[in-house]
């Protein structure tokens, strides 16, 4: 364990808030954020590497284009039994509005899924609900 868990928590706090405008790093800070309460070396030493992936790709975050197309596409996936603790899928999902970005998920699901198919199902679903909400 970290002698000062405190600094773990603050670095991951502010790269929770950078996932707002970089979603390439959403799926690496839902699994650094699981541990917040007891972080390792190995923990601190994964979240510097995040550190150094955002300082070295600075000029990436969303583009939104000015297109005329409003179509939505979405799309979907999930890991089955991902969490190696609790053999949950985490689903993943994207919305864009023309060719813009503008929604993204990375999260573990509520429940087992017995099959990669039940997992991608839950994706699905989820995805599915956003779809019927914002057309």
């Amino acid at each position: 364990m970290l002698d000062d868990p405190k600094e773990y928590r603050k670095i991951i706090g502010k790269l929770l808030y950078l996932t707002v405008t970089r979603p390439d790093i959403s799926h690496a800070l839902n699994t650094l954020s699981q541990f917040v309460a007891r972080p390792t070396d190995v923990h601190f030493g994964a979240t510097m590497r995040v550190v150094r992936y955002i300082k070295g790709t600075a000029g990436q975050g969303l583009l939104y284009s000015k297109e005329n197309n409003m179509q939505i596409r979405m799309y979907c996936d999930a890991d089955w039994a991902a969490c190696k603790d609790t053999r949950r899928s985490i689903t993943r999902y994207c919305a864009f509005v023309g060719g813009s970005l503008v929604s993204w998920k990375s999260k573990k699901q509520q429940t087992v899924s017995r099959s990669s198919a039940e997992a991608e199902y839950r994706a699905m679903a989820a995805e599915q609900w956003l779809q019927e909400y914002v057309s």
